[in-house]
C-alpha cells in the first residue's frame, strides 16, 4: 500500500544519521548547501552507505549555479554514476537544461541508461524550465521516477498549486516530490492538497549545515 514517505537531504555525515535514526525513509547525500546541493566525494558516500540500512540517494551535479552542462561537465557526471554504482548507493539525483529553459533529453537519457536499473531523479533544475507542463512530459520520457520540486514557487507554500496540477497531470507516470523550504509547519498545507507522496526537506531549522532531530519527527508525525 501506497503512503507518504520522508527524504532528508543531507549535507554531511552527521546528517545523514540523524536523518535515519529519527525516522526518515531516504536521504538524498549531496555538499556545498550554499551552492544548492553539488556532488558529494567519495569517501563521504562510502562512509554514509556503511553506515546506513534507509535508502540513500546521491546527487550528481558538479558545480552551483545553472544547470546547462559542458561536454567535460557531463563525462564527469558519467564518471560519478559509473563509480557510485559500484559503491551500492540506491539512486541518483541530476537534471540537465538547455540554454533556452528546456529539457535536454539526449543528456538526460544518457545519464539515466547508465544509472540503470537504479532509480533517477530529476531535481530542482525543473523549477526553472520554461514550460513546467511541457518540461513534465520530456522528463518522464527520459526515464525518471521522480521530480523534486517547489512547483516553481520560491518554497513548496508558494508553489502549491502548480505541485497539485503537476501530480494531476503525472498520474501514476512519475512521483512529484515537493521540496523547498518544506518544514513541520507548512507540511500540513500541503497533504491537503496532494496525494500520497514522498516529502523532501533539508529540516534544518538553525542556520547550520546539520539535520534537526527534532524538526525530522515532527515532520514524521505529520506523515
Amino acid at each position: 500500500m501506497k503512503k507518504n514517505q520522508l527524504e532528508i537531504a543531507c549535507f554531511n555525515y552527521e546528517s545523514a544519521l540523524i536523518a535515519q535514526a529519527n525516522g526518515a525513509d531516504r536521504i538524498e547525500l549531496c555538499e556545498n548547501m550554499k551552492l544548492g546541493g553539488t556532488t558529494p566525494n567519495s569517501i563521504l558516500v562510502v562512509k554514509v552507505r556503511e553506515s546506513l540500512n534507509i535508502k540513500m540517494h546521491v546527487i550528481i551535479r558538479p558545480r552551483g549555479g545553472d544547470f546547462v552542462y559542458s561536454d567535460e561537465e557531463l563525462t564527469e557526471m558519467k564518471q560519478d554514476i559509473k563509480h557510485y554504482k559500484k559503491l551500492g548507493v540506491d539512486g541518483f539525483v541530476f537534471g540537465i537544461l538547455k540554454e533556452n529553459g528546456k529539457v535536454n533529453k539526449k543528456q538526460n537519457k544518457e545519464l539515466v541508461h547508465l544509472a540503470h536499473p537504479l532509480s533517477c531523479t530529476f531535481h530542482r533544475a525543473f523549477d526553472v524550465v520554461k514550460n513546467p507542463e511541457k518540461s513534465l512530459e520530456s522528463v518522464i520520457d527520459c526515464g525518471f521516477k521522480t521530480i523534486l520540486t517547489s512547483g516553481q514557487g520560491v518554497n513548496v507554500e508558494e508553489g502549491i498549486l502548480a505541485l497539485e496540477r503537476l501530480q494531476e497531470l503525472a498520474g501514476d507516470r512519475i512521483e512529484i516530490m515537493p521540496g523547498g523550504g518544506l518544514r513541520s509547519s507548512n507540511i500540513k498545507l500541503l497533504q491537503e492538497k496532494l496525494d500520497l507522496t514522498f516529502y523532501h526537506s533539508s529540516a534544518i531549522t538553525d542556520g547550520s549545515e546539520i539535520a534537526n532531530p527534532e524538526e525530522i519527527k515532527e515532520l514524521r508525525n505529520f506523515l
